[in-house]
């Protein structure tokens, strides 16, 4: 793309200006603060996969770019010499000189992108509100802008590295409180999924500011004074379907008496619908019963019958969704604590653009009369807390097991399951890390928790207990520590 005309404006000459007589030693300035930017590019890494369509908006140099290995890569810069510099560094990848202010430079060009970066720009821009409302064209459903910011904490601290030469020197900044920036969000129709702070101390100290940066400042009260700021956030304007098909995947072991009851019961919604039994060895004829439930309803429901390999509900979830057909995954437990009739609300949810992953709360309304023993209720509060600071959106029923999200959005999850690893027998717990790390919009839909009716629940409360609380430690890591 070629250099675009603009006006004149004092403010951006000083940026050019600055940008072009540093662009020869931004290599070297990133060297000096290699542990600063080691962490930042980590981060970036984690939040944007591989291989896909990535706009990075501020390119500077390119080295953020190159490093997340895009499928396609589009850099933009404002200064002509920093581009020189990527163009030279990174040629298999496409940059171009242009002020990210201009109609003209956003018009010329072609979206949707994947990801759409923004490191550092944000600072350097005379009306981000507007800046950010001209991204929309650009983005589609499932788009994510990633901006990265300084805290406006630091900007002190900031200014006295500039000037002791620690830093490299950059004309006046926009410094903002995250508050007032997530209201320009709102302002420019992007709504937050997620934000996180990293790096309490920039330097590596002999290994001493990494373990403060890993295990130290990603704690609750202390992670505010961190130096950057991530947002995550999606458009609020982009075009979604309509309609979409739906598959129901009913786990069940020893669920006999309520096998014909979910598809008595379950409504009909959805463009189409099909309904999964996977049955887990059961003792009580459950699949035998699954058999003879999906040839008395063949002309009226689409019924498939799937008897389990492995063990557990996880693997059983993992196998129906696999020969699962809808644009929509859905999971609905056998015993029906969670009534099929609420499975409406779920759908409108993820056809609506409210959500890409829904997740079911028994603790809103009242429950029956012995749904949910009382120590159950209070562990289940405790692990709710722990795993919304972990995800950073906020979960009030991590356990129910109703959870629905797109097939498209499974599948990005099973892609990159490796960096997880098979770690969760529930299930839940793959989802929710899987949905965290593709930056899905998390919403949880309220529904009325029911007492079992047929057979004994399968949930130890000490042994599972222990196990989930290894897993907020695995998942601390994972998401907080690395």
């Amino acid at each position: 793309m070629p250099a675009q005309s603009r006006r004149p404006h004092p403010r951006k000459d000083a940026i050019i200006d600055n940008s072009n007589r540093v662009a020869n030693e931004r290599q070297r300035w990133i060297a000096k603060n290699r542990a600063f930017y080691r962490d930042d590019r980590a981060y970036m890494k984690f939040l944007i996969p591989k291989g896909v369509r990535v706009l990075d908006l501020g390119c500077g140099t390119g080295d953020l770019l190159a490093e997340l290995e895009p499928s396609f890569g589009l850099g933009i810069d404002i200064s002509p010499a920093m581009i020189d510099q990527a163009e030279r560094l990174y040629p298999h990848l496409t940059f171009a000189v242009g002020d990210i202010e201009d109609d003209a430079v956003i018009g010329r060009i072609e979206g949707p992108f994947d990801y759409i970066v923004m490191s550092d720009t944000i600072g350097m821009l005379d009306d981000i509100e507007t800046a950010l409302r001209r991204l929309q064209p650009l983005c589609g459903p499932d788009t994510r802008l990633i901006i990265a910011y300084y805290s406006h904490l630091w900007e002190p601290l900031l200014k006295v590295a500039e000037w002791a030469g620690q830093k490299m020197p950059q004309p006046p900044t926009n410094y903002l409180d995250s508050t007032d920036f997530l209201n320009i969000l709102d302002l420019a129709d992007f709504e937050p999924i997620k934000m996180e702070y990293r790096q309490l101390v920039p330097r590596r100290l002999l290994g001493l500011g990494t373990l403060i940066n890993r295990f130290i400042a990603p704690i609750p009260g202390i992670r505010r004074f961190c130096l950057r700021t991530y947002v995550v956030a999606r458009s609020l304007t982009a075009v979604r379907p309509d309609e979409l098909s739906v598959s129901v995947v009913i786990p069940c072991r020893n669920e006999r008496g309520n096998i014909e009851a979910a598809i008595q019961r379950l409504p009909a919604f959805g463009k189409a619908q099909e309904i999964i039994y996977v049955e887990g060895n059961s003792s009580d004829n459950t699949y035998e019963e699954c058999l003879r439930v999906q040839a008395a309803y063949a002309k009226t429901h689409d019924i498939k019958v799937l008897k389990q390999d492995g063990r557990g509900k996880g693997d059983a979830v993992r196998k129906g969704f696999a020969a699962a057909t809808g644009d929509v995954l859905m999971i609905l437990d056998a015993d029906l604590t969670v009534p099929p009739e609420a499975l409406p609300k779920f759908y409108t949810a993820i056809a609506r653009g409210k959500a890409d992953f829904v997740n079911g709360t028994r603790l809103v309304y009242p429950m029956e009369d012995e749904a949910m023993r009382p120590l159950n209720f209070i562990a289940n509060r405790f692990f709710a807390g722990m795993f919304s600071y972990l995800v950073n959106q906020r979960f009030s029923d991590t356990l129910c097991g109703t959870k629905v999200l797109s097939r498209k959005h499974y599948e990005a999850i099973a892609r990159d399951r490796d960096y997880f690893g098979d770690f969760d027998p529930f299930g839940d717990f793959d989802l929710i890390f899987g949905a965290a790390k593709q930056n899905l919009k998390i919403v949880e839909v309220p529904v009325h928790y029911g007492a079992r009716v047929y057979g004994e629940t399968q949930i130890s409360r000490f042994r599972d207990g222990w196990l989930l609380l290894r897993m907020v430690g695995f998942a601390f890591m994972k998401l907080k520590a690395f």
